[in-house]
């Protein structure tokens, strides 16, 4: 697992983390950080001074996960900063949430930033001095608990944002939005949450949101940010089959019905949908089965099969005809051994959608705090409930690329990883990004929003 160039521990001590919510630490000169490309902006300097407080963050959120709907801490963490900048704060949205409101000296449209708060049940298995080492318990089972996915990153460098912004509040045309949500990940078993929450409880309304923005990191070139108009990650749903044979010895398998073979026969049926069923033309789709489970003993044969797994799909029709696929090969090839099988689909998070005219607004900006270290190609088939913030109103959700030196695409661990990697060279373009977006939005005409 590469380390990547990462300051040292010892200034990261918990007290200096506690007191730096209160009071931003005097600016520190870097100590081994590599600037990645981009281009100075006007708030450079206050970007520059903020970064070592963004850095204590996100460690200290790295090292204290906590999971969907549980962000008790982290919550607080935020709510303090943001009441210390002098930013109006509603906590407890959507049981963890936070919503600052920054409103600018002169008026102005309202633009919206967000940042995701929750940690995975994993275990963490990298080497970094501040690695996670909690516990907790999910779906009944007790796990790791680790920032795989980067939502601490992502929280650090939104806190950062809000510093720099805060300073300039008397010459911000209109008001900055921060939306601190929970549960992204999806919330526990039995429980609502993350971004559908947040919009019913009205971290949108008053005042009245115009247009969002998201940053997720990513394993690509630290710096780099890739995005792209309309589809830009998939929508994602949830697959149960559930296969029911009859039970029998093993010993004499025409005595029953056996459901693991009659299993075996769907999950292979179901690589077809994709391959020979859908029209990829418009736009990729994924059908995977992730668990099947069933059986208790070598030499019984048993009475069902459980499987689960995900669909992933860029559009509405094929998202559709993806599922009556799955149901009918599901049941009929059930039904042609003798066994039966009851399909359930969950609608899951939809497709995070890029509204067109806002991100050929937004480019030139991404192109500049950047130096033009952009990709606008390719979909990316993981899914974000970010979707919800965009069901009514423009938005744009952008990667950043956060991959040690010298290590590629193909050799960085993947989002969700117990090795996942944030290489903390790559935050100050965050940071710009953010400010940049929400700076250049509130400044221009309103586009146009485009289908």
């Amino acid at each position: 697992m590469p380390t990547g160039t990462q300051r040292p521990t010892a200034a990261f001590a918990a007290a200096a983390i506690l007191a730096s919510m209160a009071v931003l630490p005097a600016a520190a000169p870097a100590q081994g950080r590599q600037p990645v490309p981009g281009q100075a902006t006007r708030y450079e300097s206050d970007i520059a001074a903020v970064m070592d407080s963004v850095v204590l963050w996100r460690r200290d959120i790295h090292e204290h996960p906590e999971l969907g709907n549980r962000e008790v801490r982290t919550s607080k963490l935020v709510a303090d900063r943001l009441r210390a900048l002098g930013i109006e704060v509603r906590a407890n949205v959507a049981k963890t949430g936070v919503v600052g409101v920054l409103r600018g000296g002169k008026p102005g449209r309202t633009v919206a930033l967000r940042a995701d708060m929750d940690a995975l049940p994993v275990t963490e298995q990298t080497d970094l001095p501040f690695k996670s080492k909690v516990t907790s318990t999910y779906g009944g089972q007790a796990v790791g608990v680790m920032h795989a996915c980067g939502h601490d990153a992502h929280t650090a460098m939104l806190l950062g944002a809000a510093t720099v912004l805060a300073k300039h509040r008397a010459e911000l045309p209109g008001t900055v939005v921060f939306l601190f949500q929970p549960a992204e990940e999806g919330p526990p078993p039995g429980e609502t949450g993350g971004a559908a929450d947040m919009v019913k409880e009205g971290a949108l309304d008053n005042p009245k949101v115009d247009a969002v923005f998201g940053l997720h990191t990513w394993p690509d070139t630290a710096g780099r940010i890739s995005y792209r108009p309309r589809g830009a990650m998939s929508a994602s749903d949830v697959l149960n089959i559930v296969v029911v044979g009859r039970q029998t010895h093993g010993a004499v398998p025409w005595r029953g019905v056996d459901p693991i073979t009659v299993s075996s026969q769907i999950v292979n049926a179901l690589q077809t949908i994709v391959s020979r069923q859908t029209d990829i033309g418009a736009g990729p789709a994924i059908v995977t089965v992730g668990t099947i489970n069933g059986g208790v003993r070598h030499n019984i044969i048993p009475d069902s099969v459980v499987m689960t797994g995900t669909i992933r799909t860029f559009d509405a029709t094929a998202r559709t005809e993806i599922h009556a696929s799955i149901r009918r090969m599901a049941t009929q090839i059930a039904a042609a051994s003798g066994a039966t099988a009851r399909v359930t689909i969950g609608m899951g998070t939809d497709m995070v959608y890029n509204d067109p005219a806002l991100t050929a607004q937004m480019g030139p900006t991404i192109e500049r705090v950047t130096g033009g270290h952009v990709n606008t190609n390719g979909a990316w088939t993981p899914s974000e409930d970010f979707s919800e913030y965009t069901k009514n109103i423009p938005g744009l959700f952008v990667f950043l690329g956060v991959n040690a030196p010298g290590v590629t695409v193909e050799q960085a661990a993947a989002n969700h990883s117990p090795l996942y990697f944030v290489n903390e060279d790559a935050l100050p373009t965050g940071v710009r990004a953010l400010v940049s977006l929400a700076t250049d939005y509130l400044a221009q005409a309103p586009a146009k929003r485009t289908p």
